[in-house]
């Protein structure tokens, strides 16, 4: 088998807002084609990071390598051209444009993105809604919308911080099939979860954060033999 090809490298990352001082020695690796999962409590830094591999912290060191190229100095309009795509957690929905505007509107950064129609595909509940308000949509439709919508821009490493929190159950099952889905489709995906059931059965490998640095890191493989350090830090 060939050897997995890096898509991510991140070493002693330290990461401020203002005075604060969040992360404190990040190391991770993510591989092309992995779903890759952040566990840990709510504060742990799990969103900083994600945010810090965009560019979107106060200040940051250490080294961010993307696809072998340094990019802890970059600018976050720079670094998304490398193909990432960010959800973040409170969505960012523009609520007076419809639907298909929202999916619309990010400009295209790489070529191969999905068409309008695929994402229709595969969120056919967004292809009912497509001239809907963004307000008038469900949180869980707002979640879809959001996912849908880098997509579209060609972005093949997503960011996706918290996309199952608050959700019905039925679209939590509908994301998860997205996942899978792009996951077969070679996407490279890192995900903030607090609903460890959500991310237990998709991810390859986990990274268990607790304040500011990587306590733990393990395969799926490994997961049953891990379930009691993960009870001790996340209360699963």
């Amino acid at each position: 088998m060939a050897e997995p090809k890096e898509m991510l490298r991140i070493s002693n990352l330290q990461a401020w807002y203002g005075e604060s001082h969040i992360l404190h020695g990040v190391d991770l690796t993510v591989n092309e084609g992995e779903v890759v999962t952040l566990l840990g409590r709510n504060g742990a830094g799990r969103t900083t990071t994600v945010k810090s591999i965009l560019g979107l912290v106060g200040r940051r060191t250490g080294s961010i390598t993307i696809k072998g190229q340094e990019t802890v100095n970059w600018a976050p309009h720079e670094i998304a051209k490398l193909g990432l795509g960010y959800c973040p957690e409170e969505r960012g929905i523009f609520s007076a444009l419809t639907c298909e505007e929202n999916l619309l509107l990010p400009p295209v950064i790489a070529p191969n993105g999905m068409s309008v129609e695929e994402i229709y595909d595969m969120f056919p509940n967004l292809l009912e809604r497509r001239n809907s308000p963004g307000t008038r949509l469900s949180g869980g439709e707002q979640q879809m919308l959001a996912v849908g919508r880098i997509l579209r821009t060609g972005a093949r490493f997503l960011l996706l911080d918290e996309i199952s929190e608050g959700l019905a159950p039925v679209i939590v099952q509908a994301l998860g099939r997205m996942i899978k889905a792009l996951k077969a489709k070679g996407f490279t995906i890192i995900m903030v979860e607090q609903n460890f059931r959500f991310a237990a059965p998709l991810a390859d490998r986990f990274y268990v954060m607790e304040h500011g640095q990587m306590v733990e890191s393990f395969t799926s493989q490994e997961l049953s033999s891990k379930m009691g350090m993960l009870n001790e830090y996340l209360g699963v």
